[in-house]
Formats: structure tokens, sequence, C-alpha cells
């Protein structure tokens, strides 16, 4: 803290110095941002007291979130894209098709494969169609794992078709 003319200023810590210590599964972190939600099954928050800095060292002393995952190991698709850049590279789509997106919900079943779970957003059923057979040939994926034993997983699959185009704005009606 620092008064310069009766006013009191503070020092302001970098971000970094602010956050808590992330732990994953037992192992530290240092960003959660890239975890889906859906595959948090336990959060719990450790206050930055002495048990705490005793237990995780120094960098506890901003608290401690402690995140269990549904597992140990994700769900791995073979690919050198994601999942969702797969399927859009082979579904068959063409520049002269009006602009379509499909948003599904899937699981990864414990024996790799992809099943929809809820359609979340579907603008040309055709597109849908399309994606779903793209799934169905798909190379199953190595499925998410628990203790060493195949476990259910969540993901969400996004496609816009063609790429690079918007979707048009939906018509408005406005009364005056």
């Amino acid at each position: 803290m620092l008064i310069v003319w009766g006013v009191v200023l503070c020092a302001v810590l970098p971000a970094a110095a602010q956050k808590p210590l992330y732990i994953v599964n037992g192992e530290p972190r240092e960003e959660i941002a890239s975890i889906p939600p859906e595959d948090i099954e336990r959060v719990e928050s450790l206050p930055a007291d002495e048990q705490s800095i005793a237990r995780y060292g120094e960098r506890a002393s901003n608290g401690v979130i402690l995140i269990t995952l549904r597992y140990d190991q994700p769900a791995a698709f073979p690919s050198d894209s994601t999942y969702s850049q797969y399927i859009a590279r082979r579904v068959v789509w063409s520049d002269t098709d009006p602009v379509a997106r499909v948003i599904l919900r899937y699981k990864i079943t414990t024996d790799g494969r992809a099943v929809v779970d809820q359609e979340l957003e579907v603008t040309d059923n055709r597109l849908k169609r399309r994606i779903l057979k793209v799934m169905e040939e798909a190379p199953r994926w190595q499925p998410a794992q628990k203790n060493g034993v195949p476990v259910e997983s969540e993901g969400v699959l996004r496609i816009q078709l063609p790429e690079g185009r918007r979707m048009p704005r939906q018509a408005e009606l406005v009364y005056r």
C-alpha cells in the first residue's frame, strides 16, 4: 500500500499472482478453461489457509480449486484434426447449397462409438442426415477411462456449411 497526498493506492498484483492453484485429478494445472463443463464430476474450493499452503506449497496462497473429472484419461479421436473438422470435411455440401448449421450433443460409448444424444440446432435436415451418415462411417474413438476402465463421455459437434459463409439473419417483424 502506498499513500500519496492522502490517497491510498493499492499495488495491483499480476493476474497470475491472484489465481488459485488448480488441481485436476490430482495434478496441478495452469488453466482450466479447456475443460468441458460436462466432464467435471466435482469441484471443491479450499481456502488460502495454513493447512492448504502446508499441503500444496506457496502456490496455494490464493486458495486451491480441486477438480475431479469423470475420467482419468479423456476420449481421443484417431485423426489429425478435431472431430468437427473431420466430419465437416467428409460431408458433401456444395457452395450452391444454402448455408446450414447443425449442432449435436453426442456420447462416446465405452466401445468408442459416437452416438447422438441430443439435437441442439438443425437448420437443414438434409445436412443433418449427411452428418449422421458420416458419423456412422467415422473411425471409433479411444473411449475415456476412469481407473483403467472405459467410461462414457460427451461432446458437442458444430458443423456449418459451406465453410466461410455466414448464416442469414432471421427476419424480424417490428410493430410500430
